[in-house]
């Protein structure tokens, strides 16, 4: 049960509104035409959000109304993205989220549905807007009333007698107008279910004749239903079935499924009831096309949410191979610097965790200057990529091995299993006689092969600090000779470091002190 006559003051354009006073009127050819001219002007993005999330919510129902399902539930989606942006506040939101309640409930989503309608209540209650606040009373007063027509006998007059109070607090703010008709029918089948039959009836002709001077066939197919029940109570079952008959044909009129589906149920009992099995059979045809209609509906929007989490998986799997990419070196495909620099301070917390010691491998190719200018750019990356190969040979899987930059390497040790006081300096000993063993004689031919100098660091610091430590131990390497390891002294005070034992010293036990950086070539 809505309308949406509050939001033409400045919220839905005069194109929508004309759509939806066709489709009210029955005359859904027309509707449908002048719906595809306003649907393709996209509302503006940016600016009042509210405004354009109350668009895009008003073309779903529209769209919904004329049986467009995929575009309605697009529209859905957008508008319903656009309410979660901000804290709904003021008239409008209350107005877009009590719209957005009353398609969900048309959908089938009704748990939500009945919580958009309770919150559209609460915002306009703070908004201070009466026309909007009976509005959102007379959609949660007529969503509780199929819940209650839906609900066990004991349940249902419970729920009835809710709706009453909303739908009365509703018609103390307006007196006119379509919300107010709205109400009007709303409040009769609210009056009908607590047994108020007289003043029910009172209040169904008073809105049935309101709508028909207004030729709003929505309102009166309300009013023909509430009147049809009511007759069905007194047991007048022959004129509540020539009156069940014409709300059914109003709201196929106005093509409004959801109304259709249950006016055709209630016929149908009704014509159960005195024995008419045609018209029975007619008024679940009916019924059976609009819970068609409700089917077609789910399996499309099924079919559309599998297409979306299709395509979010496959942007998901794009976004994570670019992210993998930006983070690999091309050339050697190690990690990156900014791969090294992602991953390390995860590892080294997890190798902290279990009570091990981090090692941090620092390797600068020597004189790699010399084989770019002798053998070329081309034979210069081959012997990179070598060099890449073999220091992932000489290191554990869960290692992390990376091109820093240039003909530099890194390699951070991380859960060693082996002595945590000297696998750092064998594993960059094993590194060091890989590459001086190597045959290079397939890629760099007879000019001078390749060695490797490197620094070693450990202790339980962040990268910065380790890369900084091996980076001195590095200058070292290179100052005595290139082609060696040394080893700095650790970060935490002091363990053994050498490859062969010795205490905070190269690999070949000699104790050494800090020098200043010097060129590396």
């Amino acid at each position: 049960m809505d309308h949406d006559e509050p939001l033409a003051a400045g919220q839905i354009p005069r194109q929508d509104r004309e759509v939806r006073s066709l489709l009210d009127s029955g005359r859904v050819v027309e509707a449908n035409t002048l719906f595809d001219d306003v649907v393709s002007r996209t509302p503006a993005s940016g600016g009042d959000r509210w405004r354009r999330a109350t668009v895009l919510v008003y073309r779903a129902v529209v769209a919904w109304r004329l049986g467009r399902i995929p575009l309605a539930l697009e529209l859905a989606a957008e508008g319903w993205t656009e309410l979660d942006s901000e804290r709904p506040v003021g008239a409008a939101a209350a107005q877009t989220i009590g719209m957005l309640g009353y398609l969900l409930d048309g959908i089938g989503h009704r748990r939500a549905a009945l919580d958009m309608t309770r919150l559209s209540v609460q915002v306009a209650r703070d908004s201070g807007d009466a026309q909007t606040l009976a509005h959102c009373l007379q959609r949660l007063g007529g969503t509780l009333n199929f819940r209650a027509v839906d609900a066990p006998e004991e349940a249902a007059r419970q729920i009835f007698g809710e709706a009453a109070v909303l739908l009365e607090q509703g018609l103390e703010l307006i007196s006119e107008g379509y919300v107010h008709r709205a109400l009007l029918g709303a409040y009769s089948r609210s009056l009908a279910g607590i047994g108020e039959l007289d003043q029910a009836e009172k209040t169904a002709k008073q809105a049935g004749e309101l709508a028909r001077r207004a030729e709003d066939w929505w309102g009166q197919a309300v009013s023909h239903w509430v009147l049809a029940t009511v007759q069905r109570a007194r047991g007048d079952l022959a004129e509540a079935r020539t009156l069940a008959a014409r709300s059914v044909a109003e709201a196929e009129k106005i093509n409004d499924t959801s109304l259709l589906f249950r006016f055709s149920l209630d016929l149908a009992d009704i014509c159960n009831s005195l024995g008419d099995a045609v018209g029975e059979a007619e008024a679940l045809r009916r019924s059976l096309k609009s819970s068609r209609t409700a089917v077609e509906t789910l399996q499309e929007g099924l079919g559309q949410a599998l297409e979306q989490r299709r395509l979010a998986v496959q942007a998901q799997r794009l976004a994570m191979a670019a992210q993998e990419a930006a983070a690999r070196d091309p050339l050697t495909g190690l990690a990156n610097r900014l791969g090294l620099e992602r991953a390390a301070p995860q590892l080294l917390e997890r190798t902290a965790a279990r009570g091990r010691m981090p090692w941090l491998v620092l390797v600068d190719v020597d004189w790699f200057k010399g084989v770019n200018d002798d053998a070329g750019h081309a034979a210069g990356d081959a012997a990179l990529r070598e060099i890449a190969q073999l220091l992932r040979r000489e290191c554990r899987t869960d290692d992390l091995v990376a091109r820093w930059a240039g003909d530099e390497f890194v390699v951070l040790l991380v859960d060693a299993n082996e002595d945590r006081h000297n696998v750092g300096p064998v594993v960059a000993e094993r590194i060091r006689a890989a590459v001086d063993d190597h045959d290079w004689s397939m890629v760099l031919g007879d000019i001078r092969r390749p060695t490797v100098s490197i620094g070693v660091a450990a202790g339980p610091a962040k990268l910065d600090q380790l890369f900084a430590a091996a980076d001195i131990a590095l200058y070292r390497a290179k100052r005595h000779g290139r082609n060696r390891v040394e080893v700095q002294p650790s970060l935490n005070g002091g363990v053994d470091g050498g490859a062969d034992g010795g205490v905070d010293g190269g690999v070949d036990g000699t104790v050494l002190a800090p020098e200043q950086p010097v060129g590396l070539e």
